[in-house]
């Protein structure tokens, strides 16, 4: 029997709730506030979580923002009961993490139907990643780390983040990595004057956050997701009881943060003596560096490319602008495609 945490506190509404769940076989438990739903949320680790966005003491996007500070319950389903309607507060509440909302009044069969799908969405989710990745060769050497590897992502279950969400913030306490499994996700650093910097880029088979557990330290940068992305957890204890247990797997920990270190080397250089043109025209590439074709388009925002490149927005549309006309790239939106693989590459700085 699924156990579902109700975060409600107006008792009306809770009680309401709770007995159309309980109904339809769902185990319940009920929460007053904020403050108490996290705690029992830490406690019972409940399948799914309904939550009230305006509540004293502890509103919706708080008791959302802890749950996924704790790795234990940062994978649960979570839907905001709301009465805001209004966009902004509804893509605020995505934007952090929730997988759902319902806004109020809502009736039974759309209360039914959204905890049905959430929770056949997870088992779905969690009979897909049981199955080995047959892939996870090209990340480290086939021996027994290997076998303890797939062991321990078989036992994993995956976390599917949606754009723009937050997947750990600078300064953080580095709780373990992650196996980028589909998407990109993208690490920056703030300067002075509140401007991204794009530290790194990961893809499909990357690890992301290597360095702060080897380093033993916070997380350096802010990590967030660029499109729609499937991510797999694993604990810091994981990580240093394998690193300790098998040498195959951190020398191909140590290489992949050589890896890391030598591209950000890298990109320090390109931004102290590249031109704009080039480091935009090398920050397009970078996009495409997993395609096996570079016809296909990448989607990316002004902003995120502005990032990449360490310029400004302004000077990014201006650019593209100009590689457009010169028949570099074709550009629609957000989306990019190169034309002219050949020019754009030897771009002269």
């Amino acid at each position: 029997m699924n156990k579902i945490l109700l975060i409600e506190d107006n008792n009306e509404i809770r009680e309401s709730v709770s007995e159309i769940l309980l109904l339809a076989g769902y185990n319940v438990s009920e929460a007053k506030n904020g403050k108490q739903g996290v705690e029992m949320a830490t406690k019972e680790l409940p399948d799914l979580i309904l939550c009230d966005i305006t509540m004293p003491e502890l509103d919706g996007y708080g008791v959302l923002y802890l749950l996924h500070k704790n790795q234990e319950t940062a994978y649960i389903p979570f839907i905001f009961i709301t009465a805001r309607s209004e966009r902004p507060d509804l893509r605020k509440g995505m934007e952090m993490g929730a997988d759902d909302y319902l806004t109020k009044p809502f009736g039974r069969l759309e209360l039914l139907n959204a905890v049905e799908c959430r929770l056949k969405k997870k088992e779905q989710q969690q009979d897909f990643y049981s199955k080995p990745l047959d892939d996870i060769g090209r990340l480290i050497s086939k021996n027994e780390g290997l076998d303890e590897l797939k062991k321990i992502i078989a036992q994993r279950t995956s976390r599917i983040l949606k754009k723009k969400q937050v997947v750990y913030y600078e300064g953080d306490r580095a709780t373990g990595a992650y196996l980028v499994l589909a998407g990109k996700i993208k690490t920056i650093k703030m300067n002075a004057d509140g401007r991204e910097l794009m530290t790194g880029m990961y893809e499909t088979d990357d690890f992301l956050g290597i360095n702060a557990i080897l380093y033993n330290e916070i997380y350096t940068d802010s990590a967030t997701v660029l499109e729609d992305s499937e991510l797999c957890f694993f604990p810091k204890e994981q990580i240093e009881e394998l690193l300790r247990l098998y040498p195959d797997v951190a020398e191909k920990f140590l290489k992949i943060l050589s890896e890391e270190l030598r591209e950000k080397d890298i990109q320090l250089l390109d931004l102290a003596y590249q031109s704009v043109r080039k480091r935009i025209a090398e920050s397009i590439l970078r996009l495409f560096k997993n395609n096996t074709t570079t016809d296909e388009s990448m989607s990316i925002s002004r902003d995120d490319l502005a990032a990449m490149s360490g310029t400004a927005g302004e000077t990014v549309s201006r650019t593209l602008t100009e590689f457009k006309n010169e028949g570099l790239i074709q550009r629609k939106g957000s989306q990019i495609s190169i034309l002219d693989y050949t020019k754009i590459s030897a771009m002269k700085n």
